[in-house]
C-alpha cells in the first residue's frame, strides 16, 4: 500500500506544478487592479508626421500633400502693368437703360400686359402703365364750362358755312373760306379741351431691357415727374470708380472688374473733371455675360490699369500668407516634402494675381493651393 500513496502524492505534486506554471503568463499579461479596456486606445503618433521644423521651415510628407492636394507652380519674372485698386459702384449705361416718370400728375392705370414686376423683359416702345390726368374740382369745372362754349361757337359756325355755301354764287369766295376756316379751328380746340378731360398718357419703355426698379400699384395717384420704373439692360452696364489721387487717375488706361474668380476687361469711357467728395469720378464701360449678375448701385472692387510697368513675379493671391510677426509670405518649395517660408513684398495686378518685387526668384516652386493649411503646421 506505501508505493501506491507515494505515486499519488507524487500525481498531486506533479499537477499542482503544472497548474502554477500555467498561471504565470496569465500573471504576466494582467495583474491585479488591471483590465484590457485601453486595447481600443489609437497608436501613438508616428515622427514621419506634418511638423515645424526649428528653423521655421517644414517637413510635410507626400502622403499629406496628397491629403491636402498642396499644389505647387514654377514661377516667372516679367515686367507687369502697375495697377491702382479702386472702389467702384454698378451705374446704369445711359444709352442702354432709362427711366420712365410720370409728365404730369393723374391716376396710375395697369397697361395692356398689367403692370410689369421687376425682373422682366420689356421691349422699346411697349407701353409699361397709363396715367389718367386729374385736375381739382374748380380746373375740372373750367374745363367743362369751355367745351360747352366750343361746342355752341362750333354748331353756329357749322350753320354759317352751310348758308354761304347754299349763297356760293352771290357771296365773295373768300367768305366762305373764312368761315371754313374757323369751322375747323373751334372743331380743334374741341378736341384738345377733350382730350384734357378725358385723355391719357402713355407710359412706355425707353429701350429693351428688364425692368430694375418699380414703384407702381394700380389705382396710385402720381406726382409729375415722379419715377415709376427703370429698365436697364444688364449685359451693358457702367463702373463708376473713384480716385482720390487725380495724378494717378491721369494715367489710366483700361480695367479689371473682379467678380468672384472671374475676372472681366473694362474700357475707359472717361474721367471726371470735377472732384466729387475729394475724388475724382472714373467711368468703365464693360459688356458680356458676367455683368448679368451685376445689379444697379452694387459696391464692386475696380483694378485700374496705367502706363507703368513694374517687374517682378506673377503669383496667384491665394499663395499670399501671414507669419507670426504679420508679413506676407509664401510657402516656396524646396525638396520633395520639405517647405521653407519667405518673406516678400508684393504690388497688386488684378485681383487674382499680385507681382513680387522682393524675397523670391524666378524658378522656384511657389504652393498655390494648399498654402492655408501648410502655414498652420506647428
Amino acid at each position: 500500500m506505501m508505493p501506491t500513496l507515494a505515486r499519488q502524492a507524487l500525481r498531486a505534486a506533479a499537477t499542482g506544478l503544472l497548474m502554477a506554471a500555467l498561471a504565470l503568463p496569465l500573471a504576466a499579461q494582467a495583474g491585479p487592479g488591471h483590465d484590457h479596456s485601453h486595447d481600443d486606445a489609437p497608436p501613438a503618433a508616428s515622427g514621419n508626421g506634418p511638423k515645424r521644423q526649428p528653423d521655421g521651415s517644414v517637413f510635410l510628407p507626400k502622403a499629406a500633400q496628397r491629403l491636402w492636394k498642396l499644389r505647387t507652380l514654377p514661377v516667372a519674372a516679367g515686367q507687369h502693368p502697375q495697377t491702382l485698386e479702386l472702389d467702384g459702384t454698378v451705374v446704369m449705361d445711359p444709352n442702354a437703360g432709362g427711366k420712365v416718370q410720370a409728365a404730369q400728375a393723374g391716376r396710375l392705370q395697369a397697361g395692356p400686359n398689367s403692370l410689369p414686376s421687376v425682373g422682366q423683359a420689356v421691349r422699346k416702345g411697349e407701353v409699361l402703365a397709363w396715367v389718367v390726368p386729374t385736375a381739382g374740382a374748380i380746373e375740372r369745372s373750367n374745363q367743362v364750362a369751355q367745351q360747352a362754349e366750343l361746342r355752341a361757337a362750333h354748331a353756329l359756325a357749322a350753320k354759317r358755312v352751310a348758308r354761304l355755301k347754299e349763297l356760293a354764287d352771290t357771296v365773295p369766295r373768300k367768305d366762305i373760306e373764312a368761315a371754313e376756316s374757323e369751322l375747323q379751328s373751334l372743331a380743334q380746340r374741341l378736341a384738345a379741351v377733350g382730350v384734357g378731360l378725358s385723355g391719357r398718357e402713355a407710359l412706355v419703355a425707353p429701350v429693351s431691357g428688364v425692368i430694375a426698379s418699380a414703384h407702381a400699384v394700380a389705382g396710385q395717384v402720381l406726382d409729375a415727374r415722379e419715377l415709376v420704373f427703370e429698365v436697364v439692360d444688364p449685359t451693358r452696364l457702367r463702373i463708376e470708380a473713384l480716385a482720390y489721387d487725380p495724378a494717378q487717375a491721369q494715367g489710366v488706361q483700361g480695367a479689371t472688374l473682379a467678380l468672384g474668380e472671374q475676372r472681366v476687361p473694362l474700357r475707359l469711357v472717361g474721367a471726371a473733371r470735377s472732384l466729387r467728395g475729394q475724388a475724382l469720378p472714373l467711368v468703365f464701360a464693360g459688356e458680356g455675360r458676367a455683368l448679368s449678375a451685376l445689379v444697379l448701385g452694387q459696391p464692386v472692387r475696380v483694378w485700374a490699369h496705367s502706363g507703368a510697368r513694374v517687374a517682378g513675379v506673377q503669383v496667384p493671391t491665394g499663395a499670399l500668407q501671414r507669419n507670426a510677426a504679420n508679413q506676407s509670405i509664401v510657402w516656396v518649395k524646396q525638396s520633395p516634402e520639405h517647405f521653407v517660408p519667405r518673406v516678400v513684398t508684393t504690388a497688386a495686378l488684378d485681383g487674382a494675381t499680385v507681382a513680387v518685387t522682393a524675397g523670391l526668384q524666378a524658378g522656384e516652386r511657389v504652393v498655390t493651393h494648399g498654402a492655408t493649411l501648410l502655414n498652420q503646421v506647428r
